[in-house]
């Protein structure tokens, strides 16, 4: 099994367990290794041999895991995962993924009624029967009904991230290709968008035969959907679909403009085109000359294809039919943020929590990155399930920063920071004279998430107006495909962290990334500060922020809109500030 193969495998296995109420730590630790596989640089099963690179040196993994991690690698199978399947239809897991059930009453729907797919589910709600249960009833049932439609789109659209690795993966493959001279990707992948639906693959090439066969022979491949001279359709075992065009090298820049799209966007085009006398296709720009002649001006690339309509190229994140042509005509364009901007990650959890790597560990990423500072932000108290820091843990943690930050004094710095719970009831988990020791707090929502949109948007509100919070994380709660938004009032919000110079952070975990593209270009609108953060559990973890920067470019930010491309003696000017504002 490859790494990818393995980290689904101990996923599956947590979901499993997780549907079975085992123990908590036990699945995160599952979870943990999954991530920590996914993320590793080298093919796990490269270093089974090599007794100098133990998997147990991975962040996260035990001797145990490592044993489990091993059997995979090598056999593709592991008895436990196979036991508990002949125990629990796969099918179950998807009732897990139902935002308004959870493993415990999916259990009990699996146990009671014998439902183990969303089918099934929808079917027993209508009946009656998911209501008579205890613990259940009327309103449970229209919760579930309009969560299994969540879930069903989730098994629709695939998140970035995975769709990213798997891209990777396929591109590799095809670059093999006998005659493939030119391969890129387009659709709402190349835009970036936070699911997509499919995968559009372009290669330049003069026989598409070829590679269309290539691509049948993708050992991912599970069906062949469609086929003809140029273009071929394929659903992968992942249920993911590939749709393969074969275009001239010449044409390559306009079938990729074409398809990368999106819809709207390319209509406006169109229509900028035909008032010049231009018409504009995959193919090319064309010119209409007389007796419905036409002349193609533009096609190599992407930037003759915009500047044939009198445009500058316009990047991808941006084809969305928003703003991007009013900026182009005004030569307004931003600079979108690249990662390479980034200074620090202020968001991250280590040992004492529910993270996997220590203070100096953390640390020591982020040093390799080129990074100046982090902030170590735990979660506080209310957080038991993942251990949450009380005050006095706290304070031995920030004097464990201190005397790191003494190694490295001049040359890099780690903010003693907490992401403080904002309680159900309003106000902070944590009292203030802790606080006030902090160099940055985050403030967030776990808990009473079902609460009334004034009372969370209340909660919200008066965390941002707290002296000693710097900004709020992941201010929606969603989960991508598990959990709607909570409700809040996102203009409030808003208004509140202009007020007081509060930033919003854009959470870069794939799972979440929260903020949306909408609300990032609110946000850069009225001036408030962006920090797009990793929320790290692992030395691994701050690779997700290249699916931040992503989102972040989809909503127009440049380097100066977020807070955390300054430099630590900016950073250190903001935070007082705030702090005076008081």
């Amino acid at each position: 099994m490859d790494n990818r193969q393995v980290s689904a495998s101990l996923n599956q296995l947590a979901d499993l367990l997780e549907f079975q109420g085992a123990n908590s730590f036990r699945i995160r630790a599952y979870r943990q290794a999954a991530a920590t596989i996914a993320a590793c640089d080298e093919q796990v099963v490269d270093r089974l041999d090599d007794p100098l690179r133990p998997l147990t040196d991975l962040p996260g993994i035990g001797k145990d895991l490592a044993q489990k991690i091993e059997t995979l690698a090598r056999s593709g199978n592991l008895p436990q995962l196979e036991e508990l399947s002949k125990q629990i239809p796969l099918s179950v897991l998807d009732l897990v993924r139902v935002p308004a059930l959870g493993p415990k009453k999916a259990a009990v729907l699996f146990r009671e009624l014998g439902i183990d797919n969303l089918t099934d589910l929808r079917a027993a709600c209508v009946s009656g029967s998911v209501a008579a249960l205890k613990g259940f009833g009327a309103k449970s049932c229209e919760k579930i009904l309009h969560g299994i439609e969540i879930a069903e789109q989730a098994n629709q659209r695939m998140r970035l991230d995975k769709a990213t690795h798997f891209a990777a993966e396929l591109k590799s493959y095809m670059e093999l290709a006998r005659g493939a001279h030119h391969l890129e990707f387009a659709g709402s992948f190349r835009r970036g968008r936070e699911t997509v639906g499919d995968l559009d693959l372009l290669v330049a090439s003069t026989d598409p035969r070829l590679i269309m066969d290539h691509l049948g022979q993708f050992p991912e491949v599970g069906e062949i959907i469609a086929r003809g001279e140029t273009k071929m359709s394929v659903r992968m075992r992942n249920g993911l679909q590939v749709d393969l065009r074969v275009v001239a090298a010449d044409a390559m820049g306009a079938a990729w403009q074409y398809f990368t799209g999106s819809q709207d966007h390319n209509v406006t085009l169109r229509g900028r085109a035909k008032e010049l006398g231009l018409k504009v296709n995959e193919y090319g720009v064309f010119r209409i000359l007389e007796a419905g002649a036409e002349e193609r001006i533009a096609s190599v690339t992407e930037s003759e294809v915009y500047a044939a309509v009198g445009l500058p190229w316009i990047p991808p994140e941006l084809r969305e039919n928003r703003d991007e042509f009013r900026w182009a005509d005004a030569g307004k364009l931003p600079e979108l943020i690249t990662l390479a901007d980034l200074r620090g990650d202020l968001h991250m959890h280590t040992v004492a929590t529910d993270g996997s790597g220590t203070i100096e560990q953390m640390a020591s990423a982020a040093r390799s990155r080129g990074w100046e500072y982090i902030a170590i932000t735990d979660h506080s108290q209310r957080v038991s399930m993942a251990r949450g820091l009380n005050p006095s843990r706290l304070r031995d943690q920030w004097r464990e920063i201190d005397q790191c930050n003494q190694l490295w004094a001049g040359e890099f710095e780690i903010l003693k920071g907490i992401e403080c719970d904002i309680l159900e009831s309003g106000g902070l988990d944590l009292p203030d004279d802790v606080l006030a020791e902090a160099d940055w707090v985050l403030a967030s929502v776990h808990y009473g998430q079902q609460q009334s949109k004034q009372q969370i948007t209340d909660r919200v509100l008066g965390a941002i107006e707290h002296p000693y919070v710097s900004g709020i994380a992941h201010p929606t709660g969603r989960l991508l495909g598990q959990r709607p938004p909570y409700e809040i009032d996102m203009a409030a919000v808003f208004q509140a962290a202009v007020r007081c110079g509060k930033f919003l952070e854009l959470n870069a975990s794939p799972k979440r990334l929260d903020l949306h593209d909408g609300h990032c270009s609110i946000a850069r609108e009225k001036g408030i500060p962006i920090v797009i953060n990793s929320d790290a559990h692992s030395v691994t973890g701050f690779d997700v922020l290249q699916f931040g920067i992503v989102q972040a470019r989809r909503g127009g930010l440049t380097r100066s809109d977020v807070l955390n491309t300054r430099s630590l003696s900016e950073l250190r000017a903001y935070l007082a500030k705030l702090r005076n504002r008081k």
